[in-house]
């Protein structure tokens, strides 16, 4: 193949790769949006369900209370037990008008049914309490206690108290819809968030082969000279395709943060959202020597590989001693890190709710580092070898050390054991 077709095939792969991330990231922020929207309108339900349920007990003392005043000042004859069946007599109308203003034009076909239901039924109970206590104002007592005792107040109670419970139980259903979005939506985010680390990954692997595959050929093609062009145009490759990688993160970065600016009440979810890609693009950079701290640390390496993904419910225990590797080794250890990680996330430990161990130490002049996910057992080690297992025997040749998985009842443990000079 001429050397200008391979410049041309590098150059669509690389743009393919930064396509899928991209897209990934869209995917990502799109789902963030929707978390953040979710959480907003389930917090405009709460007070909107609340305000609603506030007014329809209003309106259900009110009669109450106007109903016991009205029986009172007929068993007394006594004035002062009409003050509660007048306050409710004043008070049940603007409450109407208050629970309409709520629904509003939002409010189901049940709803508005119930409102018109509720407000005929309330002026009903008011009218037939209005008549009796109308008749013994005018010395009527036994109309008045003929009207009292008829079942057409007990019914028209009945009725209205039947008309707000159901208005209730409306309300209640909605708030909890929109809490059972808002859990949906939450939910996403994070299993997103993983995707989005393992396409990184990949882009990080095919990009690392499609340099090796470009410093093969060129070694076959050219004489020393050219080979060290090559490697040089390799070099460059792989700095470009980090560095587009780390745009892509503070470009995701920036605008989560600005579409949370002007909303304290998504400030919260804004701020999970960041640390999770803040976690992402740190471990991206230990990987790549640009973090900042000692690019050999192999407790930076563990601790920022692992960070994304742990929380309450994804538990890891890290422990070993302080050891600085050398900077060939970190990228091929980095890969095997992320790759035990991820496949921690989808199908191991973290899936089953168990928990990862990583500890290290140096013995006889190696580093052995043991990686134990403890809550799932096999009943041996799978047929099936994919990608992870030809990285971690490709890794292995890079770090001039060995790597030995072995699954049993107990759970998983991966032996990786370097060359280690102090």
């Amino acid at each position: 193949m001429p050397p200008r077709t391979r410049k041309s095939h590098a150059r669509w792969a690389n743009l393919a790769l930064l396509a899928v991330i991209g897209a990934a990231l869209i995917a990502g922020l799109f789902f963030a949006f929707q978390t953040i929207e979710a959480e907003r309108t389930e917090r405009e339900q709460v007070r909107r369900t609340n305000e609603v349920l506030l007014e329809l007990r209003s309106l259900s003392s009110a009669a109450l209370n106007a109903e016991t005043g009205q029986r009172g000042y007929l068993i007394t004859l006594d004035r002062r037990y009409l003050q509660p069946y007048l306050q409710g007599r004043e008070e049940y109308r603007p409450t109407l008008a208050r629970l309409r203003a709520l629904i509003g034009d939002e409010a189901t076909v049940r709803q508005a049914a119930l409102l018109d239901e509720i407000d005929t039924l309330t002026a009903a109970k008011f009218a037939e309490m209005g008549e009796s206590v109308q008749l013994l104002q005018n010395a009527q007592l036994l109309d008045a206690r003929r009207k009292v005792l008829s079942d057409e107040g007990q019914e028209v109670m009945t009725r209205l108290r039947q008309a707000i419970h159901e208005m209730e139980t409306i309300e209640s259903q909605l708030l909890d819809e929109a809490a059972n979005h808002t859990a949906e939506a939450e939910s996403r985010v994070l299993p997103l968030l993983s995707g989005v680390m393992a396409l990184l990954l990949v882009a990080l692997i095919m990009g690392y082969l499609l340099v090796v595959r470009t410093a093969r050929a060129e070694a076959q093609a050219h004489q020393a000279a050219a080979l060290r062009e090559a490697r040089d145009r390799a070099d460059l490759l792989a700095r470009e395709l980090n560095h587009r990688v780390k745009n892509l993160f503070a470009v995701a970065l920036a605008i989560v943060q600005m579409s949370g600016r002007d909303d304290p009440d998504a400030q919260p979810v804004v701020g999970r959202i960041s640390e999770r890609i803040r976690a992402l693009l740190t471990a991206h950079e230990v990987t790549q020597g640009t973090s900042g701290q000692p690019v050999g640390s192999l407790r930076a390496l563990v601790e920022t590989t692992l960070a994304p993904y742990r929380s309450e419910n994804t538990r890891a225990d890290i422990s070993g001693p302080e050891i600085l590797l050398p900077e060939k080794q970190v990228t091929p250890l980095g890969l095997v890190l992320h790759e035990l990680t991820t496949n921690a996330v989808k199908y191991g430990a973290w899936a089953k709710d168990g928990v990862v161990s990583v500890d290290w130490r140096v013995d006889d002049g190696s580093v052995v580092l043991d990686w134990w996910e403890h809550g799932l057992a096999f009943s041996g080690e799978p047929e099936h070898k994919g990608f992870g297992s030809m990285l971690m025997v490709s890794a292995a040749r890079q770090l001039g050390g060995t790597i030995e998985r072995s699954f049993d009842a107990q759970g998983l443990h991966v032996r990786i054991e370097i060359a280690y000079h102090a």
